[in-house]
């Protein structure tokens, strides 16, 4: 199914656009080929990442999402996904690989609307409200040489969530990258 396709199926749910190919190419070339792996897709949406790495790599792939509506589209594309807030259910350690391609529209307060999609868009005032609390949360559920791979806009600043991921005690590395006309999107890989 194209990209073109994806996002005329389910308006409450994010379909997948250039950052989720960023992402899913991105952690498909850097998942060992030879090794079975356990994966956690945080905010799958559509399920798109986290179906290309199921048919991609040898990986076992969970994905979670918060939007209902989400988790029932995940479902019915064949990726096993749970209801959930980021990581919260799932158990320490668990898996080797993170991916998350987080809410990261800087939106200022007035102008955010209550529904699924814009929970799926808006990362706040600094567009990393969603992404703070999932880098303090992520180390928990990461097995001992676990990695995540997060996407992160240009306009949330790379580097103020390079930042923070130390804080955290994450190392970060940028491992793609692609520029458009309004941001330039980068997927960090963080390890420790």
């Amino acid at each position: 199914m194209t990209l073109r396709e994806q996002r005329e199926i389910e308006t409450d749910v994010y379909q997948p656009a250039e950052d989720s190919q960023l992402l899913a190419e991105a952690v498909c070339e850097r998942l060992p080929a030879d090794d079975d792996q356990l994966v956690l897709e945080v905010g799958t949406g559509s399920g798109y990442v986290a179906g290309r790495i199921a048919e991609e790599t040898p990986a076992r792939v969970i994905a979670s999402d918060l939007n209902p509506h989400a988790v029932r589209q995940a479902r019915g594309e064949g990726v096993e996904t749970v209801r959930a807030d980021l990581v919260a259910p799932f158990a320490d350690g668990a898996f080797d690989a993170v991916a998350f391609n987080p809410p990261y529209l800087p939106t200022d307060p007035e102008n955010e609307w209550d529904d699924w999609m814009e929970h799926a868009l808006s990362g706040g005032e600094d567009g990393r409200a969603v992404i703070d609390p999932f880098l303090s949360r992520v180390g928990r559920v990461l097995a001992p040489d676990g990695v995540v791979y997060l996407l992160v806009s240009s306009l949330t600043g790379v580097d103020e969530v390079v930042e923070r991921a130390g804080e955290e005690g994450f190392s970060a590395v940028a491992v793609a990258d692609e520029s458009f006309p309004f941001e330039t999107l980068t997927v960090l890989k963080l390890f420790r």
